[in-house]
Protein backbone atom coordinates (compact mmCIF):
# COMPACT_ATOMS: atom_id res chain seq x y z
CA UNK A 1 0.00 0.00 0.00
CA UNK A 2 1.12 3.50 -0.43
CA UNK A 3 2.83 4.99 2.54
CA UNK A 4 0.62 8.31 1.59
CA UNK A 5 -2.84 6.61 1.63
CA UNK A 6 -1.63 4.69 5.17
CA UNK A 7 -1.26 7.81 6.45
CA UNK A 8 -4.47 9.59 5.48
CA UNK A 9 -6.39 6.22 6.53
CA UNK A 10 -4.95 6.82 9.78
CA UNK A 11 -5.43 10.50 9.65
CA UNK A 12 -9.33 9.68 8.57
CA UNK A 13 -9.69 7.66 11.68
CA UNK A 14 -8.63 9.36 13.91
CA UNK A 15 -11.24 12.28 12.29
CA UNK A 16 -13.73 9.67 12.73
CA UNK A 17 -12.93 9.02 16.22
CA UNK A 18 -12.13 12.74 18.09
CA UNK A 19 -10.57 12.24 21.65
CA UNK A 20 -13.27 13.57 24.45
CA UNK A 21 -12.60 17.17 26.32
CA UNK A 22 -14.06 17.56 29.42
CA UNK A 23 -16.14 20.27 29.27
CA UNK A 24 -14.27 23.65 31.12
CA UNK A 25 -16.27 25.12 33.71
CA UNK A 26 -16.14 27.85 36.63
CA UNK A 27 -16.59 25.77 39.21
CA UNK A 28 -13.18 26.12 41.08
CA UNK A 29 -13.29 29.53 40.83
CA UNK A 30 -16.46 29.29 43.69
CA UNK A 31 -14.86 30.54 46.97
CA UNK A 32 -15.78 28.29 49.99
CA UNK A 33 -14.83 29.91 52.80
CA UNK A 34 -16.27 29.44 56.30
CA UNK A 35 -15.70 33.44 56.85
CA UNK A 36 -18.13 34.47 53.69
CA UNK A 37 -21.20 36.66 54.95
CA UNK A 38 -23.41 38.71 53.54
CA UNK A 39 -23.85 42.21 52.89
CA UNK A 40 -26.07 44.17 50.94
CA UNK A 41 -25.57 47.36 48.63
CA UNK A 42 -27.83 49.93 49.36
CA UNK A 43 -27.98 53.98 48.69
CA UNK A 44 -29.65 56.90 49.60
CA UNK A 45 -30.07 59.58 47.45
CA UNK A 46 -27.05 58.07 45.49
CA UNK A 47 -24.85 58.85 48.29
CA UNK A 48 -23.96 54.27 48.31
CA UNK A 49 -22.97 51.95 51.16
CA UNK A 50 -21.80 48.26 51.69
CA UNK A 51 -23.53 47.39 54.14
CA UNK A 52 -22.24 44.36 56.37
CA UNK A 53 -24.68 41.94 58.79
CA UNK A 54 -22.36 41.03 61.74
CA UNK A 55 -24.93 39.97 63.87
CA UNK A 56 -24.19 37.20 64.09
CA UNK A 57 -20.36 36.71 63.60
CA UNK A 58 -17.97 39.78 64.23
CA UNK A 59 -16.04 41.11 60.96
CA UNK A 60 -12.83 42.88 61.72
CA UNK A 61 -12.53 45.90 59.79
CA UNK A 62 -9.34 48.17 59.17
CA UNK A 63 -8.57 51.15 57.32
CA UNK A 64 -6.99 49.16 54.49
CA UNK A 65 -9.89 46.82 54.30
CA UNK A 66 -12.45 49.33 54.46
CA UNK A 67 -10.19 51.22 51.51
CA UNK A 68 -10.46 47.83 50.08
CA UNK A 69 -13.67 47.23 49.72
CA UNK A 70 -14.74 50.84 49.21
CA UNK A 71 -12.74 50.95 45.90
CA UNK A 72 -14.80 51.04 42.71
CA UNK A 73 -12.21 49.03 40.31
CA UNK A 74 -10.85 46.37 42.72
CA UNK A 75 -13.36 46.58 45.60
CA UNK A 76 -17.14 45.98 45.79
CA UNK A 77 -17.31 50.31 45.64
CA UNK A 78 -19.35 52.30 47.67
CA UNK A 79 -18.78 55.95 49.23
CA UNK A 80 -19.02 54.83 52.78
CA UNK A 81 -18.67 51.22 54.50
CA UNK A 82 -21.38 50.13 57.13
CA UNK A 83 -20.71 47.21 59.86
CA UNK A 84 -23.87 46.33 61.47
CA UNK A 85 -23.75 44.56 64.68
CA UNK A 86 -25.16 44.19 67.99
CA UNK A 87 -25.45 46.36 70.79
CA UNK A 88 -26.55 46.28 74.64
CA UNK A 89 -28.10 49.96 74.67
CA UNK A 90 -29.90 49.64 71.15
CA UNK A 91 -31.56 47.07 68.80
CA UNK A 92 -28.56 47.25 66.76
CA UNK A 93 -24.70 48.73 66.31
CA UNK A 94 -23.67 50.71 62.91
CA UNK A 95 -20.20 51.53 63.03
CA UNK A 96 -19.26 54.05 59.48
CA UNK A 97 -16.28 53.87 57.23
CA UNK A 98 -15.25 56.73 54.84
CA UNK A 99 -13.85 55.68 51.33
CA UNK A 100 -10.28 56.46 52.59
CA UNK A 101 -10.72 54.00 55.79
CA UNK A 102 -11.31 56.70 58.07
CA UNK A 103 -13.72 55.73 60.48
CA UNK A 104 -16.46 58.62 61.14
CA UNK A 105 -19.16 59.28 63.80
CA UNK A 106 -22.46 59.30 61.68
CA UNK A 107 -23.92 59.45 58.68
CA UNK A 108 -27.38 60.19 57.91
CA UNK A 109 -28.74 58.24 54.45
CA UNK A 110 -26.52 55.18 55.72
CA UNK A 111 -29.21 55.93 59.07
CA UNK A 112 -32.13 55.44 56.88
CA UNK A 113 -31.10 52.61 55.38
CA UNK A 114 -30.46 50.64 58.85
CA UNK A 115 -34.23 49.70 58.81
CA UNK A 116 -34.93 48.88 55.84
CA UNK A 117 -31.89 46.10 56.26
CA UNK A 118 -32.77 44.91 59.27
CA UNK A 119 -36.48 45.03 57.97
CA UNK A 120 -38.13 47.00 61.11
CA UNK A 121 -37.94 50.41 62.97
CA UNK A 122 -34.60 50.09 65.21
CA UNK A 123 -32.79 52.17 67.83
CA UNK A 124 -29.46 52.81 66.42
CA UNK A 125 -26.11 52.68 68.34
CA UNK A 126 -23.53 54.73 66.89
CA UNK A 127 -20.40 56.46 68.00
CA UNK A 128 -22.71 59.86 67.97
CA UNK A 129 -25.02 58.22 70.30
CA UNK A 130 -28.59 56.81 70.45
CA UNK A 131 -30.44 57.26 66.53
CA UNK A 132 -34.17 55.65 66.06
CA UNK A 133 -34.99 55.41 62.62
CA UNK A 134 -38.51 54.66 61.73
CA UNK A 135 -39.92 52.95 58.21
CA UNK A 136 -41.92 55.82 56.23
CA UNK A 137 -43.05 54.99 52.61
CA UNK A 138 -39.84 54.30 50.23
CA UNK A 139 -37.60 55.52 52.86
CA UNK A 140 -37.40 56.23 56.79
CA UNK A 141 -37.70 59.10 59.51
CA UNK A 142 -35.01 59.61 61.79
CA UNK A 143 -33.90 61.29 64.94
CA UNK A 144 -30.78 62.55 64.50
CA UNK A 145 -30.64 64.14 67.93
CA UNK A 146 -29.74 67.67 68.75
CA UNK A 147 -27.51 69.45 66.88
CA UNK A 148 -23.92 71.27 68.88
CA UNK A 149 -22.75 75.10 68.41
CA UNK A 150 -20.49 75.24 70.78
CA UNK A 151 -16.66 75.81 68.93
CA UNK A 152 -15.27 72.74 70.94
CA UNK A 153 -17.90 70.48 69.95
CA UNK A 154 -17.74 71.12 66.46
CA UNK A 155 -14.09 70.42 67.04
CA UNK A 156 -12.51 74.42 66.11
CA UNK A 157 -8.99 74.59 67.12
CA UNK A 158 -9.64 77.66 68.95
CA UNK A 159 -12.91 79.76 70.79
CA UNK A 160 -14.85 81.48 67.99
CA UNK A 161 -18.18 82.36 66.93
CA UNK A 162 -19.94 79.11 64.74
CA UNK A 163 -23.17 81.33 63.99
CA UNK A 164 -21.19 83.42 62.01
CA UNK A 165 -17.78 83.07 61.47
CA UNK A 166 -15.21 85.48 61.34
CA UNK A 167 -13.15 83.76 59.33
CA UNK A 168 -13.21 82.59 55.72
CA UNK A 169 -11.81 81.42 52.60
CA UNK A 170 -10.82 83.36 49.21
CA UNK A 171 -14.38 84.93 48.24
CA UNK A 172 -16.86 82.81 50.16
CA UNK A 173 -18.93 84.13 52.97
CA UNK A 174 -18.12 84.15 56.68
CA UNK A 175 -19.90 80.39 57.49
CA UNK A 176 -21.38 78.71 60.54
CA UNK A 177 -20.86 75.32 61.68
CA UNK A 178 -22.87 72.87 63.83
CA UNK A 179 -22.03 69.91 64.82
CA UNK A 180 -24.44 66.71 64.06
CA UNK A 181 -22.81 63.72 65.55
CA UNK A 182 -19.87 65.14 63.31
CA UNK A 183 -18.64 68.30 62.38
CA UNK A 184 -19.74 70.69 59.35
CA UNK A 185 -19.16 73.87 57.96
CA UNK A 186 -21.76 75.63 56.13
CA UNK A 187 -21.33 78.42 53.32
CA UNK A 188 -24.81 80.63 52.52
CA UNK A 189 -23.54 81.25 48.58
CA UNK A 190 -25.82 83.52 46.16
CA UNK A 191 -24.85 81.45 42.73
CA UNK A 192 -23.89 78.20 43.55
CA UNK A 193 -23.05 77.02 39.92
CA UNK A 194 -20.19 79.75 40.26
CA UNK A 195 -18.22 77.93 43.10
CA UNK A 196 -15.30 75.56 42.55
CA UNK A 197 -16.30 72.80 45.37
CA UNK A 198 -13.94 70.70 44.61
CA UNK A 199 -11.08 72.45 44.76
CA UNK A 200 -12.56 74.53 47.66
CA UNK A 201 -14.24 71.40 49.25
CA UNK A 202 -10.75 69.82 49.83
CA UNK A 203 -8.81 72.71 50.78
CA UNK A 204 -11.30 73.59 54.11
CA UNK A 205 -11.60 69.78 54.75
CA UNK A 206 -8.28 69.83 55.94
CA UNK A 207 -7.58 73.61 57.30
CA UNK A 208 -5.84 73.06 60.51
CA UNK A 209 -8.97 74.79 61.85
CA UNK A 210 -10.88 71.98 62.09
CA UNK A 211 -8.74 69.42 63.97
CA UNK A 212 -10.90 66.42 63.10
CA UNK A 213 -11.23 67.75 59.78
CA UNK A 214 -14.74 68.34 58.13
CA UNK A 215 -17.29 68.13 56.00
CA UNK A 216 -17.93 71.08 54.14
CA UNK A 217 -21.75 72.40 53.02
CA UNK A 218 -22.43 74.73 50.19
CA UNK A 219 -25.64 76.30 50.07
CA UNK A 220 -28.07 78.39 48.03
CA UNK A 221 -31.66 78.99 49.51
CA UNK A 222 -33.76 78.97 46.60
CA UNK A 223 -37.02 79.53 48.31
CA UNK A 224 -38.77 80.74 51.73
CA UNK A 225 -38.20 77.34 53.00
CA UNK A 226 -35.89 75.50 50.02
CA UNK A 227 -32.43 74.99 49.61
CA UNK A 228 -29.88 73.68 47.33
CA UNK A 229 -26.74 71.73 48.77
CA UNK A 230 -23.73 70.46 47.44
CA UNK A 231 -21.25 68.76 50.29
CA UNK A 232 -17.47 67.88 50.19
CA UNK A 233 -17.87 65.08 52.49
CA UNK A 234 -14.79 64.44 54.92
CA UNK A 235 -13.17 61.23 54.12
CA UNK A 236 -15.16 60.87 50.93
CA UNK A 237 -15.33 63.87 48.63
CA UNK A 238 -18.36 65.30 46.34
CA UNK A 239 -21.29 62.70 46.47
CA UNK A 240 -24.76 62.59 45.77
CA UNK A 241 -25.82 63.35 48.95
CA UNK A 242 -25.11 63.48 52.69
CA UNK A 243 -27.54 63.39 55.08
CA UNK A 244 -25.78 65.19 58.17
CA UNK A 245 -25.00 67.53 55.70
CA UNK A 246 -28.68 68.23 54.94
CA UNK A 247 -29.31 68.34 58.25
CA UNK A 248 -26.29 70.96 59.66
CA UNK A 249 -27.52 73.08 57.30
CA UNK A 250 -30.50 73.67 57.32
CA UNK A 251 -30.30 73.92 61.19
CA UNK A 252 -27.65 76.71 60.12
CA UNK A 253 -30.59 78.42 57.95
CA UNK A 254 -32.52 78.22 60.55
CA UNK A 255 -30.48 79.73 63.83
CA UNK A 256 -29.74 82.04 61.14
CA UNK A 257 -33.59 83.21 60.91
CA UNK A 258 -33.21 82.84 57.41
CA UNK A 259 -35.76 80.43 57.37
CA UNK A 260 -38.69 78.13 59.45
CA UNK A 261 -39.04 74.65 59.37
CA UNK A 262 -39.37 72.18 57.77
CA UNK A 263 -36.27 72.76 55.15
CA UNK A 264 -36.79 71.17 51.86
CA UNK A 265 -32.80 70.39 50.74
CA UNK A 266 -32.46 69.54 47.69
CA UNK A 267 -29.09 67.75 46.47
CA UNK A 268 -28.12 65.71 43.16
CA UNK A 269 -29.44 62.98 44.23
CA UNK A 270 -32.59 64.10 45.10
CA UNK A 271 -34.61 65.39 48.26
CA UNK A 272 -34.57 65.33 52.18
CA UNK A 273 -37.09 66.76 54.29
CA UNK A 274 -35.19 68.54 57.61
CA UNK A 275 -37.22 69.97 60.68
CA UNK A 276 -35.71 71.65 63.48
CA UNK A 277 -37.00 73.83 66.65
CA UNK A 278 -34.17 75.58 68.63
CA UNK A 279 -33.72 73.20 71.36
CA UNK A 280 -35.11 70.45 69.99
CA UNK A 281 -34.34 67.34 68.03
CA UNK A 282 -33.65 67.01 64.56
CA UNK A 283 -36.12 65.13 62.19
CA UNK A 284 -34.94 63.93 58.65
CA UNK A 285 -37.18 62.31 56.16
CA UNK A 286 -36.01 60.83 52.76
CA UNK A 287 -35.66 57.71 50.54
CA UNK A 288 -33.03 54.15 51.00
CA UNK A 289 -32.76 51.80 48.42
CA UNK A 290 -31.85 48.24 48.71
CA UNK A 291 -29.47 47.43 45.40
CA UNK A 292 -28.30 43.75 45.63
CA UNK A 293 -27.58 41.47 48.47
CA UNK A 294 -24.39 39.12 48.39
CA UNK A 295 -22.07 37.36 49.87
CA UNK A 296 -18.04 37.86 50.37
CA UNK A 297 -14.74 36.15 52.08
CA UNK A 298 -13.61 39.39 53.99
CA UNK A 299 -10.58 37.84 54.58
CA UNK A 300 -9.71 38.32 50.64
CA UNK A 301 -9.82 42.41 51.09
Amino acid sequence: MNPKARLTAAAHKRKRAPKQVKPWTFAHFIPTCAAMSSFAKMHGLGNDFVVIDARESVVEVTDARARAIADRHTGIGCDQLIVVGTSERADVSMRIFNADGSEVEACGNATRCIPLFVGRDVTIETKAGLLDAKLSGDGAVVDMGAPRFEWDAIPLSYAMDTLVMPTSWEDLPPPACVNVGNPHVIFFVDDLDAIDTTRLGAMIEHDPLFPARVNVNFAQMTGPSHIRLIVWERGAGLTQACGTGACATAVAAIRRKLMQGPVTVSLPGGDLIIDWQPGGHIQMTGPATHVFSGEADWEKF
